[in-house]
């Protein structure tokens, strides 16, 4: 999916239709815990797609739908090209048309086998199709046609897919995410030079101790490990999309022990950065000789 460059991603949405809607053509990416206020849908076409919400890892393959939730910490990792659809809806839009929408989440598995389930994300991808082909296309009007579809998938979302949570764990989760918004943004203005713990702790406000327990409460990794994988990400992207060497790479993003970066990159992506970066160069001759 599309890079950001800070954890809290503020959606670009279109004036018209209120909303984010595309088609991913994705080469190659690793993108880090991060989170929007809006629920965002991906639907895969071809190729695959590694997801991490929250400490939940899964993949999707052509066929599955996946939704994740507004403020809700996630990850993607694409290693082999893959084509998705994907929307976002802010909860601002949502709030006008959903009553009490903060107080629900929607859920959507696509490894339910229930047929009753099945048959109602089915019909939720039948829509995206259409607005996928209408956004494709746009004949006269289609501005219409689309947000009419908009409407058809948040009536679906509502009645097939909410469940109401209570209120008291979203203040508390919204307070959370105020505060690692200002240390993840701060971490993304700051990622190409080492942080220390007492920076970062100062920045949040924060004793070191209990700085370091919050992160790693609310990350589900340490706070030197996030610096290490945030770095990661751009370094994967400047792998495939370059020609520069390693080194460079690894200096230019401010990873500056390289036996953990290979074990790191090992640990994310299967194989050597050399491997991967050959593998991508011979997948690109493949499609341009198709």
């Amino acid at each position: 999916m599309k890079r950001t460059e800070n954890s809290y991603e503020i959606i670009d949405v279109s004036d018209i239709t209120n909303v984010r809607f595309y088609t991913s053509i994705d080469q190659g990416s690793y993108i880090p815990p991060h989170w929007h206020r809006a629920v965002e849908i991906i639907y895969m076409q071809e190729g695959s797609l590694d997801i991490t919400v929250e400490s939940r890892s899964f993949t999707i393959h052509p066929g599955d739908c996946t939704l994740i939730n507004a403020n809700v910490l996630h990850s993607t990792k694409c290693t082999n090209p893959n084509k998705a659809i994907v929307l976002q809806i802010p909860l601002d839009f949502m709030e006008k048309y959903i009553p009490n929408v903060q107080q629900l989440l929607f859920i959507l598995d696509h490894t339910s086998t229930d047929p009753v389930r099945s048959t109602k994300t089915a019909m939720l991808c039948t829509v995206l199709e259409q607005m996928q082909i209408i956004d494709e296309i746009r004949p006269d009007g289609f501005i219409m046609r689309f947000n009419s579809l908009i409407f058809e998938l948040l009536f679906q979302l509502y009645h097939n897919f909410s469940v109401k949570v209570f209120q008291s764990d979203l203040s508390q989760k919204k307070k959370d995410l105020d505060r690692l918004n200002v240390v993840l943004k701060y971490i993304a203005d700051h990622y190409q030079r080492p942080i220390s713990l007492a920076e970062i702790s100062e920045i949040a406000y924060l004793q070191t101790g209990y700085f370091c327990r919050f992160f790693k409460k609310r990350m589900g990794v340490t706070f030197l490990e996030y610096q290490n994988e945030y770095r990661l990400s751009f370094i994967y992207r400047d792998l495939i999309s370059t020609t520069d060497p390693v080194h460079v790479i690894l200096e230019r993003h401010g990873f500056t022990n390289y036996k953990l970066f290979r074990q790191m990159f090992q640990e994310h992506f299967g194989d050597t950065p050399t491997q991967i970066r050959r593998n991508y160069q011979k997948s690109e001759v493949s499609t341009s000789a198709m």
